[in-house]
């Protein structure tokens, strides 16, 4: 029988008569450190649905899909991929959209879909080509953000009108026929189809 060094003996008496490092978790809460970086808290009032935490994300924890039937975006986040590094909260556009929880760290599941979660934005959709111009609430932030200068937009300023009601709806919805034309500028349209009304109505 090897006997233990003495070094190892002292290690192990030192042991017993000093606290514990590790804590207790799960059977007693954990406090986090400082500046934790736990699981990103959506909050839905101020997220506006732009994709940038999608385009940022190192991981693809963050996933995007239009549905152009019912004019709506479904945002998917799946915490099981996520890295918490902090990229969606840091290039956030409104700041305020995700933020990384300080207290939220335990993600442990047995079911994988527990771990994602869904999110619906409503879209604004191109009414001359049925292409995906951005989400309401995008728009909307930039009117906030812009202020006044939003109306130097064609696409915000329908928005606006659509919202407002400063114009009938007669007025401002006219149908498409026979191509675009100079008078479909008073439509949701997307900047492509905007593009080809003012070329073809200038040359």
């Amino acid at each position: 029988m090897k006997y233990p060094k003495l070094r190892e003996l002292k290690e192990a008496i030192y042991s017993l008569v000093t606290p514990s490092y590790t804590t207790k978790f799960p059977k007693e809460p954990h406090t986090p450190y400082p500046n934790f970086r736990g699981k990103p808290v959506v909050d839905d009032a101020n997220c506006v649905g732009c994709e940038t935490c999608t385009n940022v994300c190192p991981s693809g924890v963050i996933t995007f899909k239009d549905d152009n039937d019912q004019k709506i975006r479904i945002i998917e986040r799946n915490y099981g991929l996520c890295l918490f590094c902090g990229q969606c909260q840091e290039h956030c556009i409104t700041g305020k959209g995700v933020t990384l929880s300080d207290q939220i760290y335990d993600l442990a599941t047995f079911n994988r879909e527990d771990l994602i979660e869904r999110q619906e934005k409503e879209l604004l959709i191109c009414e001359s080509c049925g292409a995906v111009i951005t989400t309401k609430e995008h728009i909307q932030y930039m009117h906030k953000k812009l202020g006044p200068k939003a109306f130097s937009s064609i696409i915000n300023l329908n928005v606006l009108n659509e919202s407002l009601r400063l114009a009938s709806e007669e007025e401002i919805h006219v149908e498409v026929r026979d191509g675009l034309k100079r008078k479909d500028m008073f439509n949701i349209i997307c900047p492509n189809c905007l593009r080809k009304i003012l070329v073809k109505t200038s040359y």
